[in-house]
């Protein structure tokens, strides 16, 4: 019988307690690959690790608040304790922010959001950069969204985090891509049914956009193509 084409490959996701995180997370240990859970919500990655070893696959939970100072750092060495590489690094944890005009920000919330999706991206890079590295076929894939390329009325705080977000990401591909075998993606999900997105679109049937499933579904398909770093999927 073949095996899945993600065994022996070790996987790190974040905000994997739920949403896109938990799917995608599910959707790599059905591939074939262990998987390090992180997030903030313990009992949301137990519940995923237990439906992960109830299917057959293998996961570890490490719980995160990925704003502490020293979180990232103290991540990175008990993972590099365990595994020799991290094959694939899937930075999806991200907040939403306030929908507001700019002129009216809190600044304190510009620097809770920044400090999120922006500055604990950059963080992560920084840390598991050996360890990928390391890999054979290393693969960073981040998850972005529209409004980072196009600008909308009263999304710009979300939307200058994710712009930043996907100059830092392609910047590193670049840094790493005559020196390694890491490639670097970048996925824009599209109307997803989850908690961000019901937030920002509070009167909107959940059924009537897709299931976070059918973006993991992308992201693993994605990983089995020989994609080039830079590549871009929107997920309709």
């Amino acid at each position: 019988m073949t095996q899945p084409f993600l065994t022996g490959r070790t996987a790190l996701v974040t905000g994997a307690s739920r949403g896109i995180g938990a799917a995608t997370a599910t959707a790599l240990a059905r591939a074939g690959a262990h998987v390090i859970l992180t997030g903030r919500t313990v009992g949301g990655l137990e519940e995923i690790e237990e439906a992960i070893d109830a299917a057959g696959g293998t996961a570890t939970i490490a719980p995160l608040d990925l704003t502490e100072g020293d979180g990232i750092p103290r991540l990175a060495a008990a993972i590099v304790d365990r595994w020799p590489a991290l094959d694939i690094l899937v930075l999806n944890a991200a907040m939403l922010g306030s929908l507001s005009p700019v002129s009216a920000f809190d600044p304190k919330e510009l620097s809770k959001v920044m400090t999120l999706n922006v500055s604990a991206q950059a963080a992560l890079l920084g840390a598991f950069d050996p360890l990928v590295k390391a890999s054979k076929r290393g693969r960073v894939i981040g998850l972005t969204s529209s409004v980072g390329r196009t600008p909308r009325a009263y999304w710009g705080m979300y939307g200058a985090s994710k712009a930043a977000f996907e100059n830092l990401l392609l910047s590193y591909g670049e840094e790493v891509r005559h020196i390694s075998e890491t490639r670097v993606a970048i996925v824009d999900p599209g109307a997803t049914r989850t908690r961000m997105r019901a937030r920002a679109y509070p009167g909107e049937d959940p059924a009537s956009v897709k299931p976070p499933e059918a973006v993991a579904d992308r992201i693993v398909a994605l990983l089995d193509d020989d994609f080039e770093t830079g590549a871009f999927i929107r997920v309709e």
